[in-house]
């Protein structure tokens, strides 16, 4: 036996005495080659949205590969960790910049792609019993959704690439000591760094509005679930998230008016995970959520019936269900095995109400002598103070909004938060290795509560995807999707992606 196969031999034995000599040690890996074409500046909107912010570019050529390791759900201890790279080429868009010292306007075009290669996912995380803790980034969908069929979370879609953050909680629902199990509970708080300062900066007009860098993000959500055994379940809770610190500079007519650091102390950090009641240092954070409410009824064939609603919220009028209307509200159905029709979702999403046009408090003036207080105005994912809830320009929230990313004039709030409309989504399988997933909506919007179009904008979006999987290449997909959009909210586009993934496990010890 040669040294070299001695000591790979005393590597995996070390190994396995590591994690267990009687544990099965499994490594996940991926790799795959995706491409988009389309014309215009940016992908279809069911291209792009809910993908995690890996493809907005209307002609791409990117490399993927990664590698996983899971957490052991059944064991009391368990660890795991992942990494995900992508890079290649995306397309350009220009974005609309004010430099003084371009003549005649001072006003020039920015062509603006993404990065040729950066890291996707990269994390570690530890679980014991039933609570968890995880550090880095991970992708993290919705937690009461459909990530593929529904129109996307309120609060914490997959609409965005991940936050590095560290994160903990309970790993799963958990049984409510003394009841039973009749109740279970669920919540996770995470705190991490925006890292889209660079990003944001190319793409900012430098004219208006503000631009805010290094700040901090946090998400907390709570859930309690009753009995998910009986053939009547109920999930409700509320989510949270939010922005704090970093340096906040203004601009009008391209001109910096002040410019601020805001704090990310000790005291910001409790601040934010409990609210306290006024004060300006507490407003000085930017704080958004949604009241989430699922009910789900399980047939005798074990198909599934479930009606959700996520209420969104800016501040305390819409915490007060002072908002009206303003909801997604959603019916899905679950078939109990593959079929032509495992899923469908219908959803209506109406954020028009706001909780009315008017916003007035003087916690937000300091030192003004105008007494009273009206909360409306909500303006939905913007903050007179931070950047737009969004990450590298993908909404972190609802991707049924149009994302700052879009705004060629370099403006980076949501400038199209009033909307209404609705979204459908259905997918199946023919057999083990044909499937389809078909995605569609219409929605049309009125600008923002402070800043409404004159005329308003809509837009028709739909998407087919078609699956491969040879059952001879076993952990190969051949995946194809044909979208377009059609109105004046994201211009009139039509694209096909088309993508090859190979996935596999590499695996150590016995069981």
């Amino acid at each position: 036996m040669t040294p070299t196969c001695t000591k790979l031999k005393l590597l995996a034995a070390a190994l396995l005495v590591a994690t267990g000599a009687r544990a099965e040690y499994a490594i996940n890996y991926h790799g795959g080659l995706l491409g988009t074409l389309g014309g215009g500046g940016f992908a279809p909107y069911y291209i792009s949205a809910n993908r995690y912010g890996t493809v907005t570019q209307s002609g791409n050529a990117l490399l993927r590969v990664g590698f996983s390791r899971d957490i052991d759900r059944s064991r009391r201890f368990s660890y795991g960790f992942g990494a995900d790279f992508i890079g290649g080429y995306g397309s350009s868009a220009d974005y609309l910049s004010f430099e003084p010292a371009k003549l005649p306007d001072h006003w020039d075009w920015n062509p603006e792609q993404p990065a040729p290669a950066w890291v996707q996912q990269l994390y570690g995380e530890v679980k014991y019993r039933s609570l968890f803790l995880s550090v880095g980034m991970k992708q993290r969908g919705s937690a009461l959704l459909d990530n593929s069929l529904s129109s996307g979370d309120m609060t914490h879609s997959a609409n965005a690439r991940p936050i590095p953050e560290v994160r903990a909680g309970f790993l799963d629902f958990t049984d409510i000591p003394w009841i039973n199990g009749c109740v279970q509970v669920q919540g996770e708080l995470s705190y991490g760094k925006m890292m889209d300062g660079k990003y944001n900066e190319k793409r900012y007009n430098y004219y208006n509005y503000h631009i805010n860098t290094g700040a901090i993000y946090t998400y907390k959500r709570l859930y309690f679930r009753t009995k998910p055994s009986m053939p009547f379940s109920a999930t409700v809770g509320m989510q949270s998230a939010g922005f704090f610190g970093g340096t906040t500079t203004f601009y009008e007519n391209g001109e910096v008016t002040r410019s601020y650091h805001l704090s990310r102390g000790a005291k910001m950090f409790l601040k934010m995970l409990i609210p306290t009641d006024g004060g300006v240092d507490y407003y000085a954070g930017s704080s958004l959520g949604s009241w989430d409410l699922a009910l789900r009824y399980r047939l005798r064939n074990g198909a599934t019936i479930r009606g959700y609603m996520q209420k969104p919220f800016e501040n305390g009028s819409g915490i007060g269900f002072m908002n009206g209307f303003d909801a997604l509200w959603g019916l899905e159905y679950k078939a109990p095995e593959p079929g032509w029709i495992s899923g469908a979702v219908v959803e209506y999403i109406d954020l028009t109400n706001q909780s009315g046009p008017n916003h007035w408090d003087p916690d937000d003036f300091p030192g003004t002598t105008m007494g009273g207080e009206s909360t409306g105005a909500d303006d939905y994912y913007n903050n007179f103070e931070y950047n737009s809830f969004a990450n590298y320009g993908m909404s972190l929230g609802t991707p049924f909004i149009p994302s700052p990313i879009y705004n060629t004039n370099g403006c980076l709030q949501f400038l199209n938060n009033r909307v209404r409309g609705f979204h459908i989504g259905i997918e199946g399988q023919a057999g083990t290795q044909w499937a389809y997933r078909a995605l569609g909506g219409y929605r049309k919007g009125w600008g923002t509560p402070l800043m409404p179009l004159l005329e308003p904008e809509s837009s028709t979006s739909v998407m087919i995807e078609g699956k491969y999987m040879p059952a001879s290449v076993k952990g190969l997909e051949v995946c194809l999707q044909l979208a377009g959009d059609k109105g004046s909210m994201f211009g009139d586009h039509f694209g096909a992606l088309f993508a090859v993934r190979y996935s596999g496990t590499l695996t150590f010890g016995k069981k």
